[in-house]
């Protein structure tokens, strides 16, 4: 070994080290939020006050937090069921269907990921004033299925071209039709990821901020609510609250999701 060759433990700490500080630099101001919603202080500052929860009970009373948080509900319920129907049929034709224009509209579902959310709230608030709609709830949904739709496409994707094509070949051998096949072979093998893909797509929608920013109306989702909170310093240790709760249940939703799509592709392979 030469000498300025590095040994493979000592590369192997230093990736380490390296992995600790990300984790540390991504994760550790995230902890605060949940520390400091617990202070008894209006100050997001150390050393901390005391112990309450009064934070947290009075998100409860708060008529303008439930309005938001209905409103971010429908919309991400809504967006996620399109989103993820869209994208069961854009990766099984993009898979299945064998064709060009099935892998030109695959492709061009999946630039929304790529484009920056400023440009694309911009478009959508252009196109929607133009087609008489204007800015409203109905409006964020379009917008949201946009933004979800490159997520369910990547995950349906991955899930089909996992399933061997023989499967499908065999039941049409047997005379079963394409959509027979589809419905009672490929979608059922797939239920998994189509789960996952629908919580994936309303986290996605549930936690948008900009696209809603510009086709919001007069109702506020979730995301504009905690925004227009952080002008008023007194609202603070109540937004850390309201942040640490959304915090805790995406964790659960992405976990659970991430959980199903294993499941399924573990599932297809035991096949």
């Amino acid at each position: 070994m030469s000498g300025g060759a590095a040994a493979p433990g000592q590369g192997s700490r230093w990736l380490g080290a390296y992995v600790l500080l990300y984790i540390a630099f991504l994760y550790l101001p995230v902890s605060l939020i949940p520390l400091f919603s617990f202070n008894d202080s209006i100050q997001a500052a150390f050393p901390l006050m005391g112990f309450t929860l009064d934070w947290y009970r009075s998100l409860a009373g708060n008529e303008a937090l439930r309005n938001a948080l209905v409103n971010s509900l429908l919309v991400g319920v809504s967006a996620a069921g399109i989103a993820t129907l869209c994208g069961v049929t854009i990766s099984y034709m993009d898979v299945f269907g064998r064709n060009t224009t099935a892998r030109a509209i695959s492709a061009i579902a999946r630039l929304p990921i790529l484009i920056p959310g400023v440009i694309v709230g911009i478009a959508l608030l252009i196109l929607v004033n133009l087609a008489g709609l204007g800015p409203s709830l109905l409006a964020i949904v379009a917008g949201h299925v946009l933004a979800g739709l490159p997520t369910t496409v990547i995950i349906m994707k991955g899930r089909f071209q996992a399933i061997p094509r023989s499967v499908a070949e065999a039941a049409e051998d047997l005379g079963a039709r394409e959509a027979l096949v589809f419905w009672r072979i490929l979608l059922p093998l797939s239920l998994p990821a189509v789960a996952s893909s629908f919580m994936l797509a309303f986290l996605t929608s549930f936690d948008e901020f900009i696209i809603a920013f510009f086709l919001a109306g007069s109702e506020q989702t979730l995301p504009l609510y905690i925004w227009s909170q952080l002008r008023f310093p007194i609202s603070l240790p109540v937004v850390m609250a309201l942040g640490s709760v959304i915090l805790l249940a995406s964790v659960v939703i992405a976990g659970a999701a991430e959980l199903l799509r294993n499941r399924g592709l573990s599932a297809g392979e035991r096949r």
